[in-house]
């Protein structure tokens, strides 16, 4: 187990209330926990800045009944099989699929493909989740 070191902060009040109405919201039990967090969020952000590796998932919808699209998502799958984990497809109704695209690796790969993917013709939007892998900030 870590070892745990206590400091202070100090803030101005309205910051501060303002601060313990969004951690109560999001359901913290205190606010160690919730600049535990922030600070493990701000770390991942840097990994994605300076090119560490990521985890995350490309989550988009398409019209399966655009001509060659499946194809092309297909090719590109296969163009980044290193950095994807695995996939999920998922039928909504009838015009409609839904596809979880799980990934690992270095950042700028998941952009790209991510990127590849909701700019394909058919694609009617997609997102991307990335998050650090854990190694860095524990």
């Amino acid at each position: 187990m870590s070892e745990i070191i206590r400091f202070g902060v100090s803030l101005e009040k309205n910051l501060l209330q303002r601060f313990d109405r969004l951690i109560r919201g999001k359901k913290y039990t205190n606010r160690s926990e919730a600049i535990r967090d922030l600070i493990r969020q701000e770390m991942v952000k840097k990994e994605w800045e300076e090119g560490g590796e990521v985890a995350g998932a490309v989550t988009f919808i398409y019209d399966h009944h655009k001509r060659d699209l499946l194809n092309r998502i297909m090719d590109l799958q296969h163009d980044y099989q290193k950095i994807i984990i695995s996939t999920q497809h998922i039928h909504l109704d009838h015009d409609n699929c839904l596809e979880i695209v799980a990934v690992r690796g270095v950042a700028k790969e998941v952009l790209e493909l991510a990127d590849a993917l909701k700019a394909l013709k058919g694609v009617r939007n997609g997102t991307l989740s990335m998050t650090g892998t854990g190694k860095e900030t524990k």
